[in-house]
C-alpha cells in the first residue's frame, strides 16, 4: 500500500507571504520542501528593496525554512531570468511599450523553470505565496484560476498565464485567508523574523536610485536619443531625451509647460515622437489584445460579458470580450490610459476568463 504523502515545493522568496505557505501546508499533512530562486545578483541593504532576488532575501528564506523545519534549496535561475524577463523588459520599452515584468517572471520562471525543478525534486505540486485560488471545474473539465477570498490583496491578475496543465499542479494556500493581517499573525505565531517585513514595491532589477530609466540607459543607451514632443494636432511643442523615458498617461517629467495639465498620449520610437494631450485624449472604450491565454473558459465561449481590468491596481469594469475578428475588450464606459505592453485580464464572477497583452 502506497502511503507516501504528497510532496509540495514551496517557492520561498524571503518575504512573509511565501514563508507562511509551508506552515499551512505542513498543517495539512503535506511533505514540504522550500526552494528559493536566485534570479538577480544585486544585494539591497534597504529593506524596501529586499525583494525576491536580493541575497538578503535568500537568507531570510533559509532562516524561515529552518524554523519551520523543512529542507531548503537555492536554485540559480540568473541566466534564464536575464534571457526572458530582463530582455523582454528592455525590448518592450525599445518598441514604445510598457511591460509587466512580474507577469513575465510568473510565466517563464515560476510556472516553467521552477515547476520543472520541482518535478526534478520529486514534488507533486508547486506552491507560491500569491493571493489567488485554483479550483477544478468538473462540469467543464477545466481548472479555474480564481480571485482570493481576501479581495484587497488579490493577485490573480498577474497569474493569468498559467496553463491548464500548470494550474493542475499549482497551489496558492494564502488565497483562502481573509487578509494580509492574518498572514502576518501566522508568521508571528511561528516565530518568523519576517512577520513584519515590508512588502517589496519595486521591480527587483531596477530598485536602485534612478529607477527603470537609469537601468535602460545602462542597458540600451540608444533608446535615449532625443526627439520631438508634439501635440495631438501634430504641432511640435518641445523636445525630449528619449522615448523610453515615457509611458502612456504620464503627467510629470514630460519636460514642457503649456499652462494646463498635459499627459503622454502615444509613443513612436521609430519617429522618436511623443504625443502629449489633454486628459480626455487618454480615454477609449475598445482595447485590442494579443497573445491571449485562456483559463476558466475558451474562445468558443465568446463573446462574453465580463469584468475586466487593464492594470493591476484598477477596479474591474464591465466590458464585453470578443475574439472575432480579433481579440478585444469593449468597455461599457471609457477607460483611461490604455497602455500597449501592459496586461488586460477578464473575469466572470470570481473566475479568470482570459488575459492578453494590450496592443
Amino acid at each position: 500500500m502506497n502511503t507516501r504523502r504528497p510532496r509540495v515545493c514551496v517557492a520561498m522568496s524571503g518575504g512573509v507571504d511565501s514563508s507562511v505557505v509551508p506552515i499551512l501546508l505542513k498543517k495539512r499533512g503535506y511533505d514540504v520542501i522550500g526552494v528559493t530562486m536566485q534570479i538577480w545578483q544585486e544585494s539591497q541593504c534597504d529593506p524596501r528593496h529586499s525583494g525576491c532576488c536580493s541575497l538578503g532575501a535568500v537568507e531570510d528564506a533559509r532562516r524561515a525554512a529552518r524554523i519551520i523545519g523543512i529542507p531548503h534549496y537555492v536554485v540559480n535561475f540568473k541566466d534564464a531570468f536575464r534571457k526572458t524577463v530582463i530582455e523582454e523588459f528592455i525590448d518592450e520599452y525599445g518598441q514604445g511599450r510598457t511591460p509587466n515584468p512580474c507577469v513575465t517572471c510568473n510565466r517563464d520562471i515560476k510556472f516553467e523553470a521552477l515547476l520543472q525543478k520541482a518535478t526534478e525534486l520529486g514534488c507533486d505540486k508547486l506552491a507560491t505565496g500569491h493571493y489567488a485560488r485554483v479550483r477544478y471545474d468538473k462540469a467543464r473539465d477545466r481548472w479555474r484560476l480564481m480571485r482570493t477570498l481576501g479581495g484587497k490583496k488579490d493577485q490573480s491578475y498577474a497569474l493569468y498565464t498559467a496553463t491548464q496543465e500548470q494550474l493542475s499542479r499549482l497551489m496558492f494556500p494564502l488565497g483562502e485567508l481573509r487578509s494580509k493581517d492574518v498572514t502576518r499573525d501566522l508568521a508571528r505565531e511561528a516565530g518568523l523574523a519576517v512577520a513584519d517585513k515590508p512588502d517589496s514595491q519595486e521591480i527587483c532589477f531596477v530598485a536602485e536610485a534612478g529607477g527603470y530609466r537609469e537601468f535602460l540607459k545602462n542597458e540600451r543607451p540608444d533608446m535615449f536619443e532625443g526627439g520631438e514632443l508634439v501635440s495631438t494636432s501634430g504641432e511640435v511643442i518641445g523636445e525630449h531625451e528619449g522615448t523610453a523615458g515615457f509611458t502612456i498617461g504620464q503627467r510629470r517629467g514630460i519636460g514642457v509647460a503649456t499652462g494646463k495639465p498635459q499627459y503622454v498620449i502615444s509613443i513612436d520610437p521609430n519617429s522618436k515622437r511623443v504625443v502629449i494631450g489633454d486628459d480626455h485624449d487618454l480615454e477609449q472604450t475598445e482595447v485590442p489584445l494579443s497573445e491571449m491565454l485562456w483559463s476558466g473558459y475558451t474562445p468558443d465561449d465568446m463573446p462574453m460579458r465580463v469584468d475586466a481590468k487593464i492594470r493591476y491596481n484598477m477596479a474591474a469594469r464591465r466590458a464585453t470580450l470578443v475574439v472575432d475578428p480579433e481579440p478585444k475588450l469593449i468597455f461599457d464606459e471609457p477607460v483611461r490610459a490604455v497602455t500597449p505592453g501592459q496586461i488586460a485580464v477578464a473575469y466572470r464572477g470570481q473566475t479568470v476568463v482570459a488575459g492578453g497583452k494590450i496592443l
